[in-house]
């Protein structure tokens, strides 16, 4: 991990002059250069496609830029879904506080410090500064050290907005020039926007519209090499960890993000799983990659924990002050901690031996009584049914246990269960 330089004279001037090049006229409220051409509408210049021969392509390729594990990229768009107050922002905030840092607070790996542009449209400025405050006493930041790399402002102007609706059609607004501006006198590398319903004021269902914004905002992640992140809410109905389907509103912003996440409280079953309370469980909420284009998705989920943190700020009026919300990494706890090998493959053994009369257990939510594996493991460690289901499913995934055929010969028909590969088995360690 290195620091990004954030002086850079020739390069800024640069780019300053390109983005000073674009004004704004305000009779027509339109995005121009001074030869009064619209850079969101179609050019009468030929279009030439520029193709090369890539047979012909010997330069190096360049990684992705990859700044916070990854969630953020560089040139790339990212989505946090999740219903109101579920913990976006809180979890964007620390997302923010990695990068100015250059720590792994939330357990993301940091490829790069780099200076962070947070602006809100949603909290007041003294909402934000409350909230930022919780999470640097949380996570013992102190205002040295991110000076110089986060910069935040809270927008309430009506009309800062990236684009809206107007006669008919789509007309980009003030907003993508003042954030161009700000990326360029910041040097920011990574850019949150609170939240992608606020900055702009089309029709949130219409997939044209919708696309329009998407397509400013990519342009202006490619053209400044930085990552944006907006956080969006879902639709109504029950959380669906990992779809990113549940987006509010049109497909196209869903499709236009390369990285979609979704963040979603924990369920009464998972809490059983775990073990925990009713007041524990609601304490936590779990991040899941719904669209992730450009790595493998994992079925593995992020955890995170509510905490309340007094941010110290009494008065005579308030004399206790505010105690702000804020997340912190919660690891689940491990189902088989505590296990021998010994009593894992005593386990094993039972299940790939099977029923008398050559009947194979199953992992079936619904299979009958006596074919559930799961009893066979609360039959040997003190585990709950849905700790046991959990350990199965577990055992599933990672192909220890695998489905064969067998002959049901009192129904006459060939039928599916387990068996235990032999070269996945636990040796003498507790894990599966």
């Amino acid at each position: 991990m290195t620091d990004t330089p954030r002086e850079n004279p020739e390069f800024f001037d640069r780019i300053q002059s390109e983005v000073d090049d674009v004004a704004w006229d305000p009779a027509s409220g339109k995005r121009t250069r001074p030869n009064g051409h619209d850079p969101w509408s179609e050019s009468d210049e030929p279009l030439d496609l520029g193709e090369w021969d890539f047979g012909e392509d010997n330069e190096p390729i360049p990684p992705r830029g990859w700044l916070l594990g990854n969630l953020l990229c560089r040139q790339f768009l990212s989505a946090i879904f999740g219903d109101g107050a579920v913990g976006k922002t809180a979890v964007m905030i620390a997302m923010a506080l990695s990068l100015a840092t250059g720590r792994a607070l939330i357990g993301e790996h940091v490829f790069l410090r780099c200076p962070v542009l947070l602006v809100c449209f949603e909290d007041g400025k003294n909402e934000l500064r409350r909230r930022l405050t919780a999470a640097m006493l949380r996570y013992s930041v102190s205002k040295a050290d991110i000076q110089g790399y986060l910069f935040i402002t809270a927008i309430s102007r009506a009309d800062a907005k990236l684009a809206s609706a107007k006669g008919g059609g789509m007309m980009a607004g003030k907003l993508g020039a003042a954030l161009e501006r700000s990326i360029i006198r910041r040097g920011a590398a990574a850019v949150f926007l609170d939240p992608f319903a606020k900055i702009h004021s089309v029709g949130e269902n219409d997939n044209s519209a919708i696309d329009f914004v998407v397509e400013i905002l990519s342009g202006i992640a490619i053209k400044h090499d930085c990552a944006l992140c907006a956080p969006h809410h879902t639709r109504k109905g029950p959380a669906d960890p990992g779809n990113a389907d549940i987006g509010r509103g049109a497909g196209s912003l869903k499709d236009g993000f390369r990285l979609c996440y979704t963040l979603s409280p924990m369920s009464q079953a998972e809490g059983e799983t775990f073990g925990l309370s009713a007041e524990d469980r609601l304490s936590l909420i779990r991040l899941d990659s719904g669209k992730v284009n450009l790595l493998r998705r994992s079925a593995n989920a992020r955890w995170f924990r509510f905490i309340g943190v007094p941010i110290g700020n009494a008065t005579e009026l308030y004399p206790k002050g505010d105690e702000i919300q804020t997340v912190e990494h919660w690891t689940a706890p491990d189902l088989f901690k505590g296990l021998s090998g010994a009593a894992l493959n005593a386990i094993l053994d039972e299940i790939d031996q099977g029923l008398p009369g050559g009947a194979l257990y199953s992992d079936h939510g619904k299979a009958a009584p006596d074919r559930a594996a799961w009893q066979v493991i609360t039959k040997h460690v003190d585990r709950t049914e849905t700790q046991a289901r959990q350990m199965i499913k577990d055992w599933a995934k990672t192909g220890l246990l695998y489905r064969d055929a067998f002959r049901d010969e009192e129904q006459r028909k060939d039928r599916y269960g387990l068996r235990v590969n032999a070269t996945k088995r636990p040796g003498s360690h507790a894990a599966p």
